[in-house]
């Protein structure tokens, strides 16, 4: 005869997913003391790398007049170089405003750059007194190195990678910046955010020292009272030596990739004002956007991945159209790999002529 038996809560054995939520929570609970030792050995490590960052930063970018051009190019041009601080950054660092302290990084909205990008167009408007501080962040799990610094607000309306006036709140906040952040990674110690803030110790700027932008005419491009095309720096002024003969080419190929572009409805999303308010905005508004993103933009718009409507749903190409950008893009992204070949070529054979017939 069998014996029926009632087995309590208690008596039951554990299902699958509760062994594995029970294990892994003794598992996190047994790592705790290991990480944090982890994090201490790891600090000096870091400190070493965030000091001779910040020292190099504040020798090739010190604390000037804001509108003083030479040393906004000197910056420019060390920082594009193999400075310290490019070798720092993440192959794609996402920059942006820090709007609110309290806010998580997975939250913010901020805008996806290559090295050359920041080094190139971004960074280069700051300048840095070599002060900073470094504290492991516990909710972000990265290494936070947050460093003094000042905009350059008085330069030409051209230096600017866009016209940042065209919201008065990002104008503000670039204007009057105290801090840059660098969010690092502790297993690859790359910066993998950079963000800047209001906040800070040292005082915003006085009103005697802020500048008043022009009016933002709805124009991300422009043409200056003497024909040229501007921002300068969109069109790889200050980052590609005046000689390099891709620079027109480059030009020239933007525009005919453009119109693709335009005829898609990509420029619509990826332009500075993010109209759709997305949270990883890609620029591709000009040459010097659009090159550091080129061959990720490519490869979306093959595997149909972009465009996307206004609900972030894949939005299939013309047949035609689609063609037509991987063409025009694909020319765009051979110059521009052809224009760094030149650039590192030109760089180790100082004044002597490169060859560029391929």
């Amino acid at each position: 005869m069998m014996i029926a038996r009632k087995l309590t809560r208690s008596a039951l054995p554990a299902s699958p997913a509760r062994m594995i939520r029970t294990i892994g929570m003794t598992a996190a609970m047994a790592l705790t003391p290991l990480l944090a030792v982890a994090q201490q050995q790891m600090a000096p490590i870091v400190d070493a790398q965030v000091r001779e960052v910040v020292a190099q930063l504040a020798a090739d970018c010190p604390m000037m007049d804001a509108g003083d051009k030479a040393a906004f190019d000197r910056c420019r041009e060390k920082l594009y170089g193999e400075s310290k601080f490019r070798q720092l950054l993440n192959p794609i660092t996402m920059w942006g405003r820090q709007r609110d302290p309290a806010m998580a990084l997975k939250d913010t909205k901020l805008t996806q750059f290559a090295p050359d990008v920041l080094t190139g167009m971004y960074v280069p408007l700051f300048m840095f007194d070599g002060k900073y501080k470094l504290r492991f962040d516990e909710k972000e799990k990265l290494w936070l190195a947050t460093l003094n610094v000042r905009f350059r607000n008085r330069l030409q309306p051209g230096e600017f990678p866009y016209p940042f006036w065209h919201e008065a709140d990002k104008w503000g906040t670039y204007e009057n910046a105290r801090t840059m952040l660098l969010w690092i990674d502790p297993q690859t110690t790359k910066a993998r955010f950079a963000q800047f803030s209001r906040q800070g110790d040292t005082p915003e700027l006085a009103l005697a020292d802020r500048a008043t932008p022009p009016q933002f005419d709805g124009k991300w491009v422009w043409t200056d009272s003497n024909g040229r095309t501007q921002p300068a720096a969109t069109l790889f002024d200050g980052v590609f030596r005046k000689d390099n003969p891709y620079k027109e080419k480059l030009s020239a190929s933007y525009r005919e990739f453009a119109i693709g572009l335009r005829e898609g409805q990509c420029l619509s999303c990826h332009s500075p004002d993010n109209t759709n308010g997305m949270k990883r905005l890609v620029l591709l508004q000009s040459p010097a956007h659009a090159a550091a993103e080129i061959k990720r933009v490519l490869r979306d718009v093959e595997t149909g991945a972009m465009p996307r409507d206004e609900f972030d749903v894949e939005k299939p190409l013309d047949a035609a159209l689609k063609k037509t950008i991987l063409e025009k893009g694909g020319e765009f992204s051979r110059l521009i790999d052809q224009a760094h070949d030149w650039e590192r070529m030109a760089s180790r054979n100082p004044g002597v002529a490169v060859n560029t017939s391929k």
